[in-house]
């Protein structure tokens, strides 16, 4: 009885495999386009997707061309090829911009530019093409049941932005080593920082390792430049203790502005 099964299945498979390379073979689109929409239904998206390109050209202007593309577009999103997917669904929401596919098919295009972006370490290109396409259907479709999730795409599109900035302006902090003009270029990397992202989670860090930056600057600065350098980096320890007088890092900021402090005693006690 399994030897019959499995013959059975075997011959199944085959007929399949075998309707499948006819229909590619085929110069019926109607063949090609029923089959592909039979393979789509079914879960098979790669099968489907070389089908419906043998057939998208001749489709234009038809009546089912609408349907076609829809489940052209949607194959590349489902085979997670984002590139062609993105530009599918863009291309769909443009020519059929009153179907009843086009919203989502605008949200699936903005959502595959979302799934483009790399971790934040990396070049950030596509995460800002991705905030731009996901506020483009917020603006198109300010009432949409997608609406939540492109908001929460779009909060961790930013946050990468934000994650990238600020490894940044620490990475001058870390290799400067004495360095004057990476020290400067730090602060300056913060100061901006802070600037562009007011709300940001990573605030007091910023704030801190501007004042590290500060601190380093002027306790390492040549004599001419010392004194005013010492001043700045206390402003950026009193703007850092205001704001956060209950920090992680104040044992450590303290220890640095006591000694910022007996070094501008010396200025003093000069004059």
């Amino acid at each position: 009885m399994k030897n019959i099964c499995y013959t059975l299945l075997i011959a199944v498979v085959l007929s399949s495999c075998s309707e499948y390379q006819k229909a590619l073979k085929s110069e019926d689109i109607a063949t090609k386009f029923k089959m592909g929409t039979e393979l789509y239904d079914a879960g098979k998206f790669s099968k489907a997707n070389k089908l419906f390109a043998q057939i998208a050209p001749q489709y234009r202007g038809k009546p089912q061309a609408e349907k076609l593309m829809y489940m052209y577009s949607m194959s590349f999103y489902k085979m997670k090829d984002y590139y062609l997917a993105g530009y599918q669904f863009e291309r769909f929401a443009d020519q059929y911009p009153k179907s009843e596919k086009a919203e989502e098919a605008l949200f699936l295009g903005a959502k595959s530019f979302y799934e483009l972006s790399p971790v934040y370490s990396k070049e950030q290109k596509e995460t800002k093409v991705a905030i731009e396409k996901l506020q483009m259907f917020i603006n198109r479709y300010p009432d949409s049941e997608y609406l939540p999730e492109a908001n929460t795409l779009i909060k961790e599109l930013d946050y990468k932005l934000e994650r990238k900035a600020f490894e940044i302006a620490k990475l001058y902090n870390q290799i400067a080593n004495f360095e004057s003009e990476d020290y400067e270029a730090s602060i300056k990397a913060f100061d901006n920082f802070l600037v562009e992202y007011p709300g940001t989670t990573f605030r007091e860090d910023a704030m801190f390792y501007r004042f590290d930056s500060a601190y380093k600057l002027g306790i390492n600065s040549v004599e001419y430049k010392r004194e005013d350098r010492i001043k700045t980096a206390i402003k950026h320890y009193n703007a850092f203790y205001k704001a956060y007088p209950e920090s992680q890092y104040n044992a450590e900021a303290t220890k640095m502005n006591t000694e910022l402090q007996n070094a501008i005693q010396t200025y003093s006690t000069k004059s």
